[in-house]
């Protein structure tokens, strides 16, 4: 691929520092890394993927069992543990 393009930006000097060691590590140019970086980035987020995708799918997932819950007894969440252990008690008696 032609690089024919310049695009400069500023940011901190340890981030500066970060991405140095990182393309070091690497075995490769600081313009190579910021070229894959940016590839991957934008190749997730077309997509659909990270945290928006992640997002969506809980909320269709919680969406199931909205309203799902209903009764006409105010005192359900002051009496839920109760509840819960005398039913427990009753299904291991018997």
């Amino acid at each position: 691929m032609n690089k024919d393009r310049v695009y400069s930006w500023q940011m901190d000097a340890a981030l500066k520092s970060a991405i140095e060691e990182a393309s070091s590590a690497r075995n490769t140019s600081v313009a190579n890394l910021l070229d894959t970086i940016v590839r991957d980035w934008l190749a997730r987020d077309a997509s659909g993927g990270g945290d928006a995708e992640v997002q969506r799918r809980l909320h269709a997932a919680a969406a199931k069992s909205v309203g799902s819950i209903c009764g006409s007894d105010p005192n359900r969440a002051q009496e839920g543990r109760r509840r819960i252990r005398a039913a427990l008690r009753r299904k291991h008696a018997g």
